[in-house]
């Protein structure tokens, strides 16, 4: 079944979706917690560079998350995001296990699955992308 409307739909709620948890994770690394405590944090589990890490991921989360809602340059930003989520899985949820209850690696692995579809299949017609290629 190819149903170009109901693809784009699709693509389009998934973008919203993850793209607001990133908004709102990035949000919270700058204006919430502070880039101070979320370094301490990464540097308590184990990250190199945990100061420019924390504003690389601040800036990647809270960016990225915008590009995926409006749909601008969506490839791009999805790709730098599920680089971000596997690296957030393996320094600091990998070593507890898989739950998220335990800190573990559940949700880094669903948001990775869901960045990963939007890297292979694209963003799809109600975006910025779509309407700037549109010829």
């Amino acid at each position: 079944m190819n149903r170009p409307a109901v693809r784009d739909f699709a693509l389009l709620l998934l973008r919203l979706v993850v793209g607001a948890v990133f908004v709102a994770r990035g949000y919270q690394h700058w204006f919430a917690v502070g880039m101070n405590k979320t370094a301490e944090q990464l540097a308590y589990a184990g990250v190199p560079q945990p100061q420019l890490s924390a504003y690389v991921t601040g800036a990647v989360e809270l960016i990225g998350g915008t590009f995926l809602v409006i749909g601008l340059l969506t490839t791009i930003a999805a790709s730098l995001l599920l680089i971000l989520s596997l690296a957030a899985a393996y320094f600091v949820h990998l070593g507890n296990g898989f739950f998220v209850e335990q800190g573990g690696v559940e949700y880094t692995l669903v948001l990775a699955a869901a960045l990963f579809a939007l890297v292979v299949f694209g963003t799809g017609r109600a975006s910025l992308d779509g309407v700037l290629t549109r010829g």
